[in-house]
């Protein structure tokens, strides 16, 4: 699997968007991606840049792809909108023809002109001009129809001698307005050109049998009959899907952090690759949803950073897998995908864009089956015994790291796993430190998890929280602090650091740890912990809880400890102190304990390479 990133960087330089060119499209560019500057050398300014650059580009791709090729219904359109077309406009052409009253009108003003002296008798030319108007409105009936005989003429010369100068624009103009492609002179085109041209001729022989008074004349051409073009729904400006959903990501009505309005801008995104990018946010509807979620129930897990997807729409993708055999993703993610998209409907029917929720009961059933299990003794023995805490062959890629060797890991990939047992933090919310949340009071060291508000902080350097309920101070666990943690900061402060894990970085879509998390549940396999679903670095949290049962307490007890709420909203909702005194937080993460787990082979090995200020490759003992 190749990770599709569309967010590149040249060393030490410039950012760049890297624009995947849709499958369909590969003909008409040079390369299957483009790469376009952002004009930026920091990360965050370069991730808004690009989303504009993306909604650019999608929507250029959507104007190309509805260029489509002529079809034959596309013919059938043609012949019969450009005789319409000309039947209407003889029809107006002869209701514009000059009636007895204007020629009456005109008739005086020549005799009033002769009893002004400006028409003299002995005046030729003067004779000539005063008559002239009046002559020309008695023959434009006939003018007319001379002139339609004259082009019926040379239409059926041109038709029978393959010649089509005459029609030409004609053709052009239907191409502009259905947004074919078709190019000049070439076949198609030329076929164009002749059911366009006998089109022509069928109009001209009904304004002849109408100059005659005879409207009861049909087609003889078998190719001129009805045919109608399906209307294409395009939205107004600001009225697209994606403006309204900038528009409600500004509002955030349901405060909902960066993290998940950045998930839902992506699911809310794969709505828009099935209706369109030009699609109305007001005709969302039961059917559009309906067909989406059948899509989503195949599509493929990762389909977004694979390599045989790029450039495919989703009903591509999901095509396109029935060759490749991906798995596809589970009825939970799919459920996510429609609450992204039931969250921003339901502020469009608030607002007045859509009268009801077409998501509303379209959620798949929920599998109640447990899907994250705590490790047991057994496992987390093995697993802290295994080359990622011991030794292992190379830091620099997920492959090594199950094979024994003399390099010693020592950033997160180390730490997190170790804290997250014993505190149940989520993965995201360790990573994300700074050296500042790590304090000291009453003699008790904790870890103040807490969001960011400032958006002009660097990737890097943003916090954020999955709930408001999830800010809260964490004593440090006695066990973290004999295996050196406090060691480790110390070294990593002396270094320079600002950050508690200066390597742990977003991925492209602006995640903390989400790419770790997925190495980690391989490397569980590689190692022979894992076999199938149910462990995953969420196993440390789910065993901090347990841990902490088995000490007796109940989950009213704790459940703050690990970012949940309790009791009722308006309990919450008063004073300022959060739940439980520190020394009283102390006592409950203190008795999180696992009989029979031994980590006294990693006590004393936390190092940092001073030179470089970040965690050292240190040689294991032999």
């Amino acid at each position: 699997m190749t990770r599709r990133s569309n967010l590149i960087r040249r060393e030490g330089g410039t950012y760049y968007a890297r624009i995947y060119i849709p499958a369909d499209l590969r003909d008409h560019f040079p390369s299957e991606d483009k790469k376009i500057s952002l004009r930026t050398k920091d990360e965050a300014t370069a991730k808004r840049r690009l989303n504009a650059e993306l909604q650019k580009w999608d929507a250029t791709f959507e104007d190309m792809l509805a260029r489509r090729h002529l079809t034959n219904r596309d013919k059938a359109v043609a012949v019969w909108e450009h005789y319409e077309a000309k039947l209407q406009e003889d029809a107006e052409r002869r209701r514009a023809m000059p009636t007895d009253a204007d020629f009456e009108r005109e008739a005086a003003r020549v005799w009033q002109r002769i009893d002004n002296g400006e028409i003299r008798s002995d005046d030729m030319v003067s004779m000539i001009n005063g008559y002239a108007d009046l002559e020309l409105l008695k023959r434009a009936r006939q003018d007319d129809a001379n002139l339609r005989s004259r082009r019926l003429a040379a239409l059926r010369r041109d038709l029978a001698n393959g010649r089509f100068v005459l029609i030409k624009e004609a053709v052009r103009g239907f191409i502009r307005r259905h947004r074919l492609l078709v190019e000049d002179d070439s076949a198609p085109f030329r076929e164009l050109e002749e059911l366009l041209m006998r089109a022509d001729i069928q109009v001209l022989e009904r304004t002849l049998e109408r100059d005659v008074g005879d409207y009861s004349g049909r087609p003889t051409d078998p190719i001129v009959k009805p045919a109608f073009a399906a209307p294409r729904e395009t939205a107004a400006p600001g009225q697209s899907i994606m403006e309204l959903f900038d528009v409600y990501a500004r509002e955030n009505p349901r405060r909902i952090t960066l993290d998940t309005l950045a998930q839902a801008r992506r699911d809310v995104g794969l709505f828009v690759d099935h209706v369109g990018t030009t699609y109305p946010a007001s005709k969302i509807d039961k059917r559009a949803v309906r067909e989406w979620k059948a899509l989503l129930m195949e599509y493929p897990v990762k389909a977004a950073e694979t390599k045989a997807f790029v450039g495919m729409k989703i009903a591509q993708i999901v095509k396109h897998n029935a060759e490749v055999g991906k798995p596809v993703i589970t009825p939970r993610t799919v459920n996510r995908h429609l609450a992204s998209l039931g969250a921003f409907c339901s502020w469009l029917v608030a607002h007045g864009y859509v009268d009801a929720n077409p998501t509303e009961g379209m959620a798949l059933a929920k599998d109640k089956r447990k899907k994250v299990f705590p490790f047991n003794t057994d496992q987390l023995n093995l697993l802290f015994r295994s080359p990622l805490f011991t030794g292992c062959e190379g830091d620099e890629a997920p492959r090594f790291w199950h094979k024994p060797g003399s390099i010693r890991i020592r950033d997160h990939r180390y730490w997190v796993p170790l804290i997250m047992l014993y505190s149940g933090a989520r993965p995201a919310e360790v990573a994300q430190l700074m050296l500042s949340d790590i304090r000291q009071m009453e003699e008790i060291w904790f870890m103040d998890i807490t969001e960011t508000d400032d958006d002009d902080d660097t990737a890097e350097e943003r916090k954020t929280l999955k709930t408001a309920s999830s800010r809260r101070q964490v004593p440090i666990h006695r066990e973290l602090i004999r295996l050196g943690l406090l060691d480790y900061i110390a070294d990593i402060k002396a270094a320079g650091h600002t950050r508690l894990f200066p390597l742990a970085v977003r991925n492209v879509r602006g995640q903390m740890m989400a790419d770790f998390s997925r190495a980690f549940g391989r490397y569980l396999e590689k190692i022979g912990i894992k076999d199938g679903k149910g462990l995953s670095l969420y196993s440390f949290r789910h065993g901090a809880f347990d841990a902490l049962r088995r000490a007796g307490y109940l989950d009213d007890d704790f459940n703050f400890i690990f970012g949940h709420g309790n009791g009722s909203r308006v309990t919450r909702g008063y004073g300022v102190l959060s739940q439980g005194m520190l020394d009283k937080r102390a006592e409950l993460v203190n008795a999180i304990a696992y009989p029979g787990l031994d980590l006294e082979h990693l006590v004393g090995v936390a190092t940092v390479d001073d030179k470089r200020g970040t965690p050292a490759k240190s040689k294991a003992p032999a």
